[in-house]
């Protein structure tokens, strides 16, 4: 069969490695001119494997009051009122009940540890480096509240086998020496020891120039997907603004823009794009090795070889980048206050990003076949687009082969 994969970040890569494992022909299509250059590019480098928790839920409702007066800084809320934003919020507040919030998270659990079995045995296969190592990952929480609900919830991790445990602030120091110049105020962290770094874009560039030596991938950059061209239900081709792909499949991981190619088909899907952003800066005096995450000021920060990658907020501001330049600012005061010692924030080059999110209403990856016969879908991840990519690529790719496979996240 040939298969055609509509985006070229980290999901959609993924997706191609499997389809062409599974003997296909594989037609990669993006718009931009090389690989993982939205989305992909400028993540927290973050493999969270047990740390892929739902948005949604009952304490993120209550906050809901304060986001819209614009009380967290973090998270602003600013969005065009349309009719599939109203759409989407009704479908969040459904999903935020603890009930809901829990096994969204397990369901996000069950795929994180599929996904970091695969990418073990993918990284075998690729000669290049994209800063991979195994790093831990520390959750600095503010309140004792939260620590008490994340014992609930690292029990559950812990017996997914997601080691996962909460611990004291002298005890998360002891882990992370840098912890101890961060400024908080932190009453303890979680701590998840097998959690992972890498960098998504730089792994996305060695998998795509693998599956272009392989012969049986080829990339279509700088190309427009226009339409899919469908005859009594079932998928003929690709129209792009170059020609038609004739094409047995597709599968569109086209992120937040998933929805608005497949709107013109009469297929649509409860995505919203989230604005998130991100600095990569030189090492600071007292730079951190673990992955960490300050909960309260929604930052995470992760050490790849020689730079640390700052990233974090959550913008609803539909798919307006007017604000960029002030958020980065807001991002950088944020770190500089929460850890002033772990990065060389004088730097003139903070290779400054923003990107869109796609978040589903309950936080977890839509992957599946559409009532279109040869149209399939990978896409929804939020911020898990990383730590999920390989697990719900060999899902989608199983559903192209006609082969059973475990339930499919909606």
């Amino acid at each position: 069969m040939h298969v055609v994969v509509l985006g070229a970040g980290v999901v959609g890569i993924t997706t191609a490695y499997f389809l062409t494992k599974a003997g296909h022909e594989v037609t990669v299509i993006d718009r931009d001119a090389d690989v993982a250059n939205a989305c992909s590019y400028g993540n927290g480098a973050q493999l969270s494997y047990s740390y892929v928790d739902a948005m949604a839920s009952a304490a993120f409702l209550l906050k809901t009051p304060g986001l819209l007066a614009g009380f967290d800084r973090a998270i602003r809320v600013r969005p065009p009122l349309t009719i599939e934003f109203l759409r989407w919020s009704l479908g969040f507040a459904t999903e935020c009940t603890k009930k809901k919030a829990i096994a969204n998270t397990l369901a996000n659990l069950e795929l994180a540890q599929r996904s970091k079995e695969l990418l073990r045995d993918l990284r075998r296969e690729l000669p290049g480096e994209f800063g991979h190592r195994i790093a831990g990952k520390l959750v600095l929480l503010s309140k004792g509240s939260d620590l008490e609900a994340a014992r609930q919830t690292a029990k559950l991790k812990t017996r997914l086998g997601c080691p996962a445990s909460v611990i004291s602030l002298d005890h998360a120091c002891e882990i992370e020496p840098a912890i101890a110049r961060m400024l908080g105020p932190y009453a303890g962290a979680v701590y998840s020891p097998q959690d992972e770094v890498g960098d998504s874009a730089a792994f996305s560039r060695e998998l795509a120039n693998y599956l272009s030596r392989q012969g049986t991938c080829h990339f279509a950059l700088n190309t427009t997907v226009d339409d899919l061209l469908v005859e009594q239900g079932a998928l003929r081709a690709v129209a792009t603004n170059r020609d038609h792909i004739d094409a047995d499949a597709v599968v569109v991981s086209l992120g937040a823009w998933s929805s608005t190619l497949l709107n013109l088909l009469g297929v649509h899907l409860p995505i919203y794009p989230v604005r998130g952003y991100s600095v990569t800066l030189p090492l600071g005096e007292h730079p951190s090795s673990a992955s960490v995450t300050d909960f309260g000021r929604r930052l995470v920060i992760s050490r790849i070889d020689d730079q640390i990658r700052i990233a974090g907020f959550a913008d609803f501001v539909g798919f307006r980048s007017s604000h960029d330049e002030r958020r980065i600012d807001d991002l950088l005061n944020a770190a500089k206050s929460s850890a002033p010692a772990v990065a060389d924030y004088q730097s003139r080059n903070n290779q400054a990003w923003g990107g869109f999110r796609p978040l589903t209403p309950n936080g977890r990856p839509i992957v599946g076949a559409t009532p279109i016969r040869g149209i399939y879908l990978n896409t929804g991840h939020g911020s898990f687009g990383w730590t999920l990519a390989c697990a719900t690529a060999e899902q989608v790719a199983a559903l192209v082969q006609g082969e059973p496979t475990a339930a499919i996240a909606a």
